[in-house]
């Protein structure tokens, strides 16, 4: 945790360095692209503050308010980087068009330093965040950052032919080129956060095979209001109602649940189990069910 929060604090200042960098020279090229890319360079500093604020939340031990701590932090802040993303993508496509009816001057040659500048910087801080990936906050302010060092390519490439040849058209063509790229690194960023607050089950685990898995421990007859979520990226949860033999031990239910617990960790990095015991005579209705009932 402490090396992902020096990571952030490093990629912070270096983002406030560009900003400034794209915003000077995409005034003094007149370049749409290049602001485009100092916006959305904006974005990407907003989205590691709040990266950097959202993990040193969420390590905040749980309350009796908030029984599960403050994990889902991460998850708001990585909504909320994704919605800047898409209010970018709009504006950008309303000035794009604007410049297309009316094509202005670029200075190609600022155009092309600015952007060289940015792709190392974008570069730098971006991949020295992949190792902290697995965490759908960084990896949201990571997203931004190397979509950022792509959009930065561009204009390189925009600058030079725009340079050689004055077709100043290529700046809010380009334009619109970075805010698509922007625009699927957000929608991403939208679904996955949408599946964590809808408590949805993880797109990497596969319920069907969990419920195999549960079922092939020996001594659970069947499984029932099972349900599958995440608090935050890594930390997955489960609970369900278990059908054993009415014989059962206290002591042989403590080591199926242990034995239980052990396997959906290894095998889906679920950590936290909630298990309830029936039998066949003291049958509970399933959740799914009263939810049924409720809706006539």
């Amino acid at each position: 945790m402490h090396v992902a929060h020096d990571k952030l604090k490093r990629g912070i200042f270096l983002g406030f360095v560009i900003l400034a960098v794209e915003v000077i020279g995409g005034i003094w090229a007149n370049s749409l692209a290049l602001l485009t890319d100092a916006a959305h360079m904006l974005t990407d500093v907003m989205s590691l503050i709040v990266a950097y604020f959202a993990m040193r939340a969420a390590t905040a031990p749980p309350s009796k308010n908030m029984t599960y701590g403050r994990h889902r932090i991460t998850i708001l802040a990585a909504l909320f980087n994704a919605i800047t993303l898409i209010v970018i993508v709009f504006y950008v496509g309303f000035e794009g068009y604007q410049r297309l009816l009316h094509p202005q001057p670029v200075e190609g040659a600022i155009l092309f330093v600015t952007a060289v500048i940015g792709v190392v910087v974008n570069l730098y801080i971006g991949l020295g965040l992949r190792d902290e990936s697995d965490n759908i906050n960084i990896r949201s302010a990571m997203l931004h950052v190397m979509g950022d060092a792509a959009a930065s390519a561009g204009v390189i490439v925009a600058g030079i032919i725009m340079y050689f040849t004055g077709w100043y058209i290529l700046d809010p063509i380009l334009s619109f080129v970075i805010a698509l790229i922007v625009a699927i690194g957000a929608c991403r960023v939208l679904r996955e956060t949408y599946i964590v607050l809808m408590e949805g089950t993880p797109r990497e685990i596969d319920f069907d095979e969990v419920v195999e898995t549960i079922q092939s421990v020996p001594g659970i007859k069947e499984v029932h209001d099972l349900h599958i979520w995440c608090l935050t990226s890594n930390r997955n949860a489960m609970s369900g109602h278990l059908v054993v033999d009415g014989e059962l031990t206290i002591r042989n239910s403590q080591q199926m649940i242990r034995q239980l617990e052990k396997v959906v960790l290894e095998k889906f990095r679920i950590g936290h189990v909630t298990i309830q015991f029936e039998d066949d005579q003291h049958p509970h209705e399933d959740m799914f069910a009263i939810d049924r009932e409720w809706k006539h």
